[in-house]
């Protein structure tokens, strides 16, 4: 009953319908494809770990991006189909990362693995340096706890999970790996500004919904409360 509270459903809907509306604002194309986007989503998508716990996370994530998926019209497609994983893997990233056990250390292992699926791709390997963004998420769990690079460190786990279904899948030259590197850096700092943004902002109006409601189901950091919120909480 605590896993199907009001609240937490209220979250998972709200957490929906801003997908809906994020999903349908494209940010940038996808090189190699005329008809996949960046979108809004990659804003805020990773949050949800962080207040439902890894398993609720991947469940808010992966339910919403079901329902924007048949909501569009999308073609069930194997690189469709695939292109649901990226989020589902930054969202636990963000969850477990102030955490130690064993999940913590396997959101840790899915940059690695990437890195190793990307450089046994023939055209992977040429472009190897390209794999070197993802060890950012690694470095940020290791050397760091502070939110921006937990954030960017979600958004690097998202986007080593997606270019490699997209190296694997997609046809691309060494060349055009090349050319998106200064892209990629640009995207992936606004991303993980934007979840940044996105996760104080959430965090403090859960943090006041909690503490009026009780329901001790939706999880919050006290880090990262401000001042009138963290005085609400200890009332």
């Amino acid at each position: 009953m605590r896993f199907l509270s009001f609240r937490k459903i209220a979250f998972i809907l709200l957490f929906t319908l801003l997908t809906l509306v994020a999903s349908r604002i494209n940010f940038s194309q996808l090189v190699g494809s005329t008809a996949q986007y960046f979108t809004f989503f990659q804003f805020f998508g990773p949050i949800a770990g962080a207040f439902l716990g890894p398993a609720g996370g991947v469940a808010s994530v992966l339910f919403a991006q079901l329902i924007d998926f048949f909501a569009t019209g999308k073609a069930i497609e194997p690189i469709n189909i695939l292109r649901l994983l990226p989020m589902l893997f930054a969202a636990v990233y963000f969850a477990v990362f102030l955490k130690k056990g064993s999940i913590a250390k396997a959101s840790v292992a899915i940059p690695i693995v990437c890195i190793a699926l990307f450089v046994l791709h023939p055209i992977g390997a040429q472009a190897w340096y390209y794999s070197l963004f993802w060890t950012i998420p690694i470095i940020a769990k290791v050397f760091s706890k502070r939110l921006f690079l937990r954030s960017l460190g979600a958004t690097f786990t998202a986007h080593a999970v997606g270019s490699v279904i997209w190296a694997w899948s997609v046809p691309m030259t060494a060349e055009q790996w090349a050319m998106l590197v200064p892209v990629t850096a640009t995207e992936r700092v606004l991303f993980a500004l934007g979840i940044s943004v996105s996760f104080l902002v959430f965090n403090n109006v859960l943090a006041w919904v909690e503490a009026k409601a009780k329901t001790g189901v939706l999880l919050t950091e006290q880090d990262y409360l401000l001042q009138p919120a963290m005085q609400l909480q200890k009332k």
